[in-house]
């Protein structure tokens, strides 16, 4: 079963830094420990590109501000989940409704400033809208990006954000194609 979502603990000891990630297949809840320890920023991708093969979102810490990470089979599937642990920073997924879609146009030269264009696209749409979003369907075409984006409207007593997200950062940039065929896309978030 493909995994509908998840969310993560970081837990520190010392030097050693565990990452508890608990995936969420069908309704049954598993959990899958990562041990980083003292790992550079690459190792840690590597690990999560193997750790599961489908498309799922993660978030990884970056002193005060938070990393989104996005994985898929393709480029626009780690859009998609990016997009989603964009959301899960504000909200809890759960309690957003895909009810009111949103059309959003990007075009950069390149996959990694595509990819900030099109987080910095959803905070404008969220924060001009007042809406937060939980389904995205990503179609890429070259330079050109095209995605509709589905939501509701912020509903401060049920959503509960937690944090404004103020755009997509170049810290941490990565876009790219794995060894073993899955997309990776990741930046740290400013909140």
């Amino acid at each position: 079963n493909a995994p509908l979502g998840h969310c993560g603990i970081v837990l520190r000891w010392a030097s050693l830094q565990v990452n508890i990630l608990f995936y969420v297949h069908a309704g049954l809840a598993t959990q899958h420990l990562i041990q980083t320890g003292n790992t550079s920023p690459r190792r840690q991708r590597a690990q999560a590109m193997t750790e599961i093969a489908n498309p799922h979102w993660e978030h990884f810490p970056h002193e005060a501000d938070m990393g989104v990470r996005g994985i898929g089979a393709s480029r626009e599937q780690a859009f998609e989940q990016a997009a989603l642990a964009l959301t899960a920073v504000i909200a809890d997924l759960d309690k957003v409704a895909a009810r009111e879609p949103v059309e959003i146009r990007c075009e950069a030269p390149d996959d990694e400033l595509l990819f900030v264009d099109w987080l910095n696209s959803l905070v404008y749409e969220m924060a001009t809208r007042h809406m937060l979003f939980s389904h995205y369907v990503v179609h890429i075409d070259g330079t050109r990006l095209t995605a509709t984006a589905w939501g509701e409207p912020l509903d401060i007593a049920r959503h509960q954000p937690a944090v404004e997200v103020k755009g997509a950062t170049y810290t941490g940039l990565h876009v790219a194609k794995a060894a073993d065929g899955h997309w990776l896309a990741e930046c740290i978030v400013d909140v």
